[in-house]
């Protein structure tokens, strides 16, 4: 696993190379769990998430037609989410049914002293999207993006 951690859950999430912006993956025993995970893996660039505290909640909703578009989707309503509430997250859940998202997000407003913000990530791209389950059942939802 690069720069990755386990979740509470059974999933896990970690970030890969990519030559200008950062690549975020996510993995789980559901999509919905692999979703998660790569929204964490977002966090983690910004900022270590061991100082985000989940105190406050937002509800999110996407549609797109297939499984990739909506992970990006997901992970943009989530960026929006970030500039538009000046907050940063640290639990999700997430339900996905056929081309429907609805999740909840926790977390907090930033706190620049406390929280140290690395960078602030623009949006997720379409390098690198995909969203599909290996050999052995597992769902990996991954992505780039924009630093």
């Amino acid at each position: 696993m690069v720069d990755g951690k386990e979740s509470p859950h059974r999933g896990r999430w970690e970030h890969f190379p990519h030559a200008a912006d950062v690549g975020v993956r996510g993995y789980g025993p559901t999509e919905a769990e692999a979703f998660e995970q790569a929204a964490l893996a977002m966090m983690a660039v910004i900022t270590d998430l061991d100082t985000v505290e989940p105190r406050e909640s937002v509800r999110i909703h996407c549609e797109a037609p297939n499984d990739e578009l909506l992970f990006a989707d997901w992970l943009n309503a989530l960026v929006y989410e970030m500039a538009a509430g000046r907050m940063l997250f640290r639990r999700f859940r997430v339900r996905i049914d056929g081309t429907r998202l609805d999740a909840q997000a926790w977390g907090e407003p930033v706190d620049i002293s406390r929280h140290r913000p690395a960078v602030e990530v623009k949006g997720a791209t379409y390098t690198a999207l995909r969203v599909a389950r290996d050999g052995s059942g597992e769902w990996l939802a991954q992505t780039v993006v924009d630093v």
